[in-house]
């Protein structure tokens, strides 16, 4: 109870010490929004060229401008290191970390682990730990609970542990770290409480739930509700095309039915840090209590053979030019996963490419986020969209930027294969629609 009460005072009075570790596009916004609200935020990395950047006050990630971190590092209220040391003078930390997939499709908890394993041996009574990172239900109280209790440490007494989503839209202008509704959940009332208190400090909107795992549970059937529901937007996308409907057309209509009806869209595939990821989490963890996830691998199965469609779109469009794809150039525009920002975090782009390249096509792109790309075995750099379009055989828009001009596009083009309904509105016959 004293531990708690003081925890509280502090978070209250915004003089606990915060700590985040994990300084990318979930961890950096977030320090910048707690130090914004006047608390002392150190950030802890093992990249040193991130830290080093942070404490010069540039920002790496797009969505934190260099505007608003640089004053926050001139006044000392946000400082980067990579010793783990300083977790003994926190008193909150927040854990950002990769949670990736293995190639087997088994959750990586590698980055969370070590994490914890350097928190655990500067850790102290009275602090509040916060996982952050997407994984799978009962990673907060079956893996990280044991690594901080002892005899003398116990949860919702001495120390206070919760798992709260994070729920980060990398380039959304609307909806940013500060305004988005913060899901958290603890070990114990008292935890979730504190995390709670902890959030609305610098958050709009705190949303408490019942435990770690029903947070946990929240994250994954967030991103695999969007999953699924794209994937029987890609599937009836092939249908569309083998029985030559325009599938754009069909969603804008059913769209107009005021209920009972939300419109997802087809594309070139899923990218991203979530999406393509957060629900095979959930289906590991299923089939070790013996049940099956049959929704989710088979839109995965769907939705992975996306970029497949796409090259045999591809392909059919050039011969019907009368032009083989083996030797034809082709110009892909975008190569970030969605519109509007520079992450190619498993981006259909990069499996269009390669793909491309195996059947012998000679590829170019133009992104203006992206300048350079490793792609197919080697680093691509970008070229203008003119350059390309007029050097190409077919120009396949891949990431719809709204900067991209698409009249010009269209102009200058001999062919276009348009994955994601860019050209809405065009009319030409050197124009293909997914």
């Amino acid at each position: 109870m004293i531990h708690s009460q003081e925890l509280r005072r502090k978070i209250e009075a915004r003089q606990a010490r915060a700590g985040i570790v994990g300084l990318g596009y979930v961890g950096l916004p977030l320090a910048v929004e707690f130090a914004q609200v006047g608390f002392d935020v150190t950030g802890i990395d093992v990249d040193r060229s991130k830290v080093d950047a942070i404490n010069r006050g540039e920002s790496y990630v797009q969505d934190v401008p260099a505007s608003a971190l640089k004053p926050l590092v001139r006044s000392g209220k946000l400082r980067a290191t990579t010793d783990f040391g300083a977790v003994a003078t926190l008193d909150t930390i927040n854990i950002c970390v990769p949670t990736p997939l293995r190639k087997t499709k088994d959750p990586d908890m590698s980055y969370i682990v070590s994490s914890c394993q350097e928190i655990a041996r500067h850790f102290h009574a009275g602090m509040l730990i916060i996982l952050e990172s997407t994984t799978y239900p009962g990673t907060t109280d079956e893996l990280m609970l044991p690594m901080f209790e002892r005899n003398d440490l116990k949860v919702g007494e001495h120390f206070f542990l919760c798992f709260s989503p994070e729920r980060v839209d990398p380039g959304n202008p609307k909806f940013q770290t500060r305004n988005i509704p913060k899901v958290v959940g603890g070990i114990t009332p008292a935890c979730t409480e504190l995390g709670a208190l902890f959030y609305g400090q610098a958050l709009e909107s705190v949303v408490p739930v019942a435990s770690t795992r029903v947070a946990e549970m929240v994250k994954l059937l967030e991103n695999t509700f969007r999953m699924i529901n794209i994937g029987l937007a890609n599937e009836i996308a092939l249908m569309c095309d083998r029985m030559g409907i325009d599938v754009w057309e069909v969603i804008d209509a059913a769209a107009t039915k005021p209920f009972g009806f939300m419109p997802f869209y087809p594309g070139p595939g899923l990218g991203g840090h979530c999406i393509p990821i957060d629900p095979f989490y959930l289906s590991w963890k299923t089939k070790q209590a013996g049940i099956e996830a049959r929704f989710i691998e088979l839109a995965g199965y769907i939705n992975g053979q996306m970029p497949h469609f796409v090259v045999d779109k591809i392909q059919n469009a050039l011969n019907d030019h009368r032009k083989p794809l083996k030797g034809s150039r082709l110009h892909i525009l975008g190569v970030a996963y969605k519109r509007d920002i520079d992450d190619v975090r498993e981006s259909p782009a990069l499996d269009i490419i390669h793909l491309l390249s195996r059947r012998g096509a000679k590829i170019t792109y133009s992104d203006p986020y992206v300048p350079k790309v490793h792609a197919d075995g080697s680093v691509m750099s970008a070229i203008s969209v003119d350059q390309g379009a007029d050097q190409a055989d077919c120009v396949v828009i891949v990431t719809d930027h709204k900067c991209f001009d698409y009249a010009r596009v269209v102009e200058r083009a001999r062919l276009v294969v348009d994955t994601r309904n860019a050209l809405k509105g065009y009319a030409s016959e050197k124009i293909v629609r997914l």
